[in-house]
């Protein structure tokens, strides 16, 4: 049985511990009402021009640009959004196993995989698993996300896909629900896909290009994937911070139901040694007797 010191020293270090932990869920709450504003923000634009982009490409001819072009099953690009930082739950590993599932399974019979991951910890998760498919690895830009960071990402993945080293390009990340709820989310990004609807059915007429059709989809069609980028990092930062609050929210409900089991095992020792004690006191006056 654990002597009473040690379990005063116990007592302490998960106080300790509980302090921590409550520290670090005000810290996520404070950045979660931020990133959670910022991802509610910017859906109805993304959503807008994703809609837009894939009314357009259903209007026009699949070598219209080389975004819209629809190629075989060669060489695919993942780009997994995960964070830097820990202690957040199942956040990182939920779309780091929906990765390697993705490049294990190979649903769509592609001839090689790549992996692009943003953010540290999905890098220390697969490194081991499918480490041969990580072909680059992007840290400390998802706390801070900012379109300049997503644009440059576009662009990077724009000039890979039009020089045609993929064959199609999907990112997975963690969609904000709740500060409880994230959902792991698979989209592709490229070749921008037409979807047909029941507006496009009714309203079959083309677009009038200024100044001329190519100078617009070159415009256009990049700038959504950028958006689509930017949209994930935000969704992503979002989630983090939610699943970083709710975790460590947990974690101080559990320090505090350890220490008060601990309390009363130390009560316990405690009211015993008291009782030994009195018992050897009492022993040694009858002897004496």
């Amino acid at each position: 049985m654990p002597s009473l010191k040690d379990i005063k020293k116990r007592i302490s270090s998960v106080k300790n511990t509980e302090q921590i932990t409550k520290a670090m869920k005000m810290v996520a709450a404070a950045k979660l009402r931020r990133a959670q504003e910022a991802a509610v923000a910017a859906r109805p634009y993304a959503e807008k021009l994703h809609a837009v982009m894939s009314n357009l490409a259903q209007r026009e001819e699949a070598d219209g640009h080389a975004l819209l072009s629809q190629r075989g099953t060669g060489r695919a690009l993942i780009v997994l959004m995960t964070a830097d930082r820990g202690l957040c739950g199942g956040f990182n590993a939920n779309v780091s196993k929906e990765a390697e599932r993705m490049i294990r399974n190979n649903e769509h019979g592609f001839d090689d995989i790549d992996l692009m991951i943003i953010g540290r910890k999905g890098r220390d998760f697969l490194k081991n698993r499918v480490g041969d498919k990580i072909v680059k690895v992007h840290e400390n830009i998802t706390s801070d996300a900012t379109y300049k960071t997503a644009q440059l990402i576009g662009q990077e993945i724009v000039n890979d896909y039009s020089e045609e080293k993929y064959d199609a390009v999907y990112v997975i990340y963690n969609a904000f629900q709740s500060a409880i709820v994230q959902n792991v989310t698979v989209e592709r990004v490229l070749p921008i896909e037409p979807q047909e609807t029941e507006t496009i059915k009714e309203n079959s007429v083309d677009y009038l290009y200024e100044p001329d059709r190519g100078d617009v989809l070159s415009q256009l069609l990049p700038k959504m994937v950028e958006v689509q980028i930017f949209r994930a990092l935000l969704e992503s930062n979002a989630s983090e911070q939610g699943a970083r609050m709710s975790s460590m929210d947990s974690a101080s409900r559990n320090a505090a139901e350890m220490i008060g089991k601990l309390t009363l095992q130390y009560n316990r020792a405690r009211q015993a040694a008291i009782t030994k004690e009195l018992m050897e006191i009492i022993s040694g006056a009858e002897s004496i007797k």
